[in-house]
């Protein structure tokens, strides 16, 4: 493995965490997810520190746009990390340059694992690229006034985790955040994160280390800082599940809902992220099929008042339950939840074991297709009938082409043809019977027409100036 100068970096070792504000609960830097509505919703109920999304730092410096919109902030979105990606040290620092004076301190994003990462060679696609790595982070680092920080995955081997991190913190890193899955882990594939390695990294250096990785709950939080012994500990998916998750509470979906399009009304948002966040916080509601149309008019309205429309219907629809003045009956549901359906919690996903298996049971057995009836019907059909379903109201466009065939030839007959012809032998009769056919735009009548009229009309110049 490659080696690297150490460079002193003990002035902010002491000094970076403290400036932050000590937090313990941190909200991760979500691509489409961690705006500033929903930063502020998030700190209004126990988060202590924010990241924007993930920016890219080449369209950062070029588009003013896209840099005024990813700094909206307030004074209450602090201590606030602004988050890079890039492969360009000398890009990244002028970003860097642009975001300072609106920030707390600056990240590098070496941990996304996504395939327009593995494309744009950024991410956590940059994790074999030490060198590279080293140059980035040590230029951010001496051209910088604030603290440069990385998020990065872990590699399989403990050894070489610890390794990597102990580079990062030698080039300049003033604060590490250890994601403990590998950068294979992500989709179905996603499974536990390793503590194990965060572990081996915040025994093994001298910078503050903030864990992330299966946080659902505060009591995963208090365990995972109890166990690891790190500075801080970030969620990601729990909190877009619940975004109350720091002061371990299960609030009604409706609640949450309301406060974060309250605050979008004065922060706003693209449609695409509030629509996301109401997906999340509905999800285990929207799992039951008596609320069909309002995820079909969540998925297919981008007015705040559609959005708000699906939060009041869902929460009259459950609020007598959540009161107490109807029971709840859990055989209403066929998947187990610990909690009802109408509260904010965890979203936990099937290990990646069972879903390779289903897959592989999947191959080898063909996969019936039935109607509502029970009949066998084929894939194309279902298909068909799963589109009519998601838009019942949507009327269905007229063919343009009939079934019914040409009068002289097996060929099915023009849509609007006037002669009940296919395209061929309606222009063959237009042709030898001078007509004219609107469905098929054929004017062979009209253009002959117009043919003799010019004649008619060139003569007449012709023996005008022979006269002349």
């Amino acid at each position: 493995m490659e080696s690297f100068d150490k460079k002193d970096t003990s002035s902010k070792k002491t000094n970076v965490w403290e400036d932050l504000g000590s937090p313990r609960c941190i909200i991760a830097p979500m691509v489409d997810a961690s705006e500033l509505a929903w930063r502020l919703l998030s700190r209004r109920h126990g988060a202590q520190l924010c990241y924007t999304p993930m920016l890219h730092s080449t369209v950062f410096c070029r588009d003013p746009k896209y840099r005024r919109e990813a700094l909206a902030s307030t004074s209450e979105d602090r201590p606030l990390i602004v988050q890079f990606c890039g492969n360009d040290p000398d890009v990244l620092l002028e970003a860097a340059r642009l975001a300072e004076p609106y920030c707390d301190a600056i990240d590098i994003n070496i941990g996304c694992p996504q395939a327009i990462a593995k494309r744009g060679h950024y991410g956590a696609f940059l994790q074999d690229d030490w060198i590279l790595l080293n140059r980035i982070v040590s230029t951010l680092k001496n051209g910088l006034h604030i603290p440069v920080t990385c998020k990065l995955r872990v590699f399989s081997e403990i050894n070489r985790t610890v390794e990597y991190a102990r580079m990062l913190q030698d080039a300049g890193a003033s604060l590490l955040t250890i994601h403990g899955r590998t950068r294979e882990q992500k989709g179905s594939l996603t499974g536990l994160a390793s503590w194990e390695h965060i572990k081996a990294v915040r025994d093994a250096v001298e910078i503050p280390v903030i864990a992330n990785g299966n946080i659902q709950c505060m009591q995963d939080l208090q365990r995972c800082i109890e166990e690891i012994q790190v500075q801080g500990v970030m969620s990601a998916e729990g909190n877009l599940y619940n975004p109350y998750i720091f002061e371990s509470r299960y609030p009604a979906c409706w609640e949450p809902a309301l406060e974060y399009l309250e605050l979008v009304e004065q922060y706003p948002a693209p449609a695409s992220y509030i629509r996301g966040h109401l997906f999340k916080l509905f999800h285990h509601v929207f799992c039951l099929t008596e609320n069909r149309e309002e995820r079909e008019n969540l998925a297919t309205n981008s007015s705040m008042e559609a959005f708000k429309n699906v939060v009041y219907t869902l929460r009259d629809r459950y609020l007598p339950y959540h009161e107490g003045h109807l029971t709840w009956q859990t055989e209403k549901t066929d998947y187990n939840l610990k909690l009802p359906p109408w509260l904010c919690q965890p979203y936990v996903r099937e290990p990646p074991q069972e879903h390779i298996q289903k897959s592989q049971e999947d191959a080898f057995r063909k996969r019936e297709y039935k109607d509502e009836d029970g009949n066998e019907i084929s894939r194309k059909r279902s298909k068909k009938l799963k589109r009519i379903a998601r838009r019942p109201n949507r009327v269905t466009s007229v063919s343009k082409r009939s079934s019914d065939r040409c009068l002289t030839c097996p060929n099915p007959l023009g849509f609007k043809c006037e002669y009940k012809l296919c395209r061929q032998c309606c222009r063959n009769k237009c042709y030898i019977e001078n007509l004219d056919c609107a469905g098929h735009r054929n004017l062979t009548k009209t253009r002959r027409q117009m043919a003799k009229e010019f004649e008619a009309k060139r003569k007449s110049i012709g023996n005008t100036i022979t006269l002349c």
